[in-house]
């Protein structure tokens, strides 16, 4: 995959297929990311013993086309009913890819949206992009849709865990616009590129920032709320201790990482906003 693509155009040729493409290398951009508590890499499987990268790279493979279809489909200002069937119809390719295997279910709802924001604001505000311009689209177009979703009930485990335990899940995120992705994880990715950090160690020390604030319905799905508050304590205190850019970094990663496997806990709505945040800075940081 050529990570270096995006850049060989300048800011104005910013399109909504190159929106979706800043996407898919999103998710890889995390995928590649190691180590990485309870999740799969390229190199193990985390707390998954369904899952792997090779079924990672066949759900990729086949959301290549999503993100820019929805994208478009902003850039068009479609109501919220056609996201969704364009998201619903992804999902139902990722599972034929991976054999009925939840891969990227969370990705297809929170990147597709974004996309389709960032259509929306290519069309209606020219081509150069910022967060703030991304989460004001999101809010203008589809903020009254997204708050009469967030009222359903969901029957995905995700949702399900949310409403036992009173936590704000993927849909309420999605109605306040993504809080914890504008206001936590992209300022912390940001700030660590800024201190000087390689993108690796900068993808790690925000992955921590996010886990030690995102109400995770993953976790919770799996270690009940015992499970998400060990991981978000964990969490801040590697973040507190200094994050990714101190010495022993990585390796206090990895053993928090075994950690995790032992109690079976996977912070997927973390690797989500991860992902999410990493399409911010290769669609709005661009030469």
């Amino acid at each position: 995959m050529n990570t270096s693509a995006l850049h060989q155009q300048p800011q104005s040729h910013l399109t909504p297929a190159l929106v979706g493409r800043a996407a898919t290398l999103a998710l890889h951009d995390e995928l590649s990311l190691t180590p990485k508590p309870g999740l799969v890499t390229l190199v193990d499987s985390g707390s998954h013993a369904d899952m792997d990268a090779h079924t990672f790279m066949r759900s990729l493979f086949s959301l290549r086309h999503y993100f820019s279809l929805i994208a478009e489909a902003g850039y068009r200002d479609a109501q919220f009913d056609v996201l969704e069937r364009c998201g619903i119809e992804a999902e139902e390719r990722m599972l034929a890819a991976t054999g009925g295997i939840n891969t990227h279910r969370g990705a297809i709802f929170m990147l597709g949206l974004l996309c389709a924001s960032a259509g929306a604001a290519l069309r209606g505000r020219g081509n150069r992009l910022r967060p703030e311009v991304l989460r004001d689209a999101l809010r203008e177009h589809w903020a009254s849709a997204l708050a009469r979703r967030a009222l359903r009930t969901s029957n995905l485990p995700g949702g399900i865990a949310a409403r036992r335990h009173g936590l704000r899940g993927a849909s309420e995120e999605a109605a306040l616009a993504f809080p914890v992705l504008f206001e936590t994880a992209l300022p912390a990715l940001r700030a660590a590129l800024a201190r000087g950090l390689s993108p690796r160690l900068a993808r790690l020390d925000a992955l921590f920032h996010i886990m030690a604030v995102l109400d995770d319905s993953n976790l919770a799905h799996r270690g009940g709320l015992t499970g998400l508050r060990f991981a978000q304590r964990r969490a801040r205190q590697f973040v507190n201790a200094g994050g990714a850019g101190r010495p022993g970094a990585i390796q206090e990663a990895h053993a928090i990482a075994d950690e995790f496997v032992s109690r079976r806990l996977s912070p997927g709505g973390a690797a989500d906003t991860l992902a999410a945040a990493c399409w911010i800075t290769r669609v709005c940081d661009r030469p």
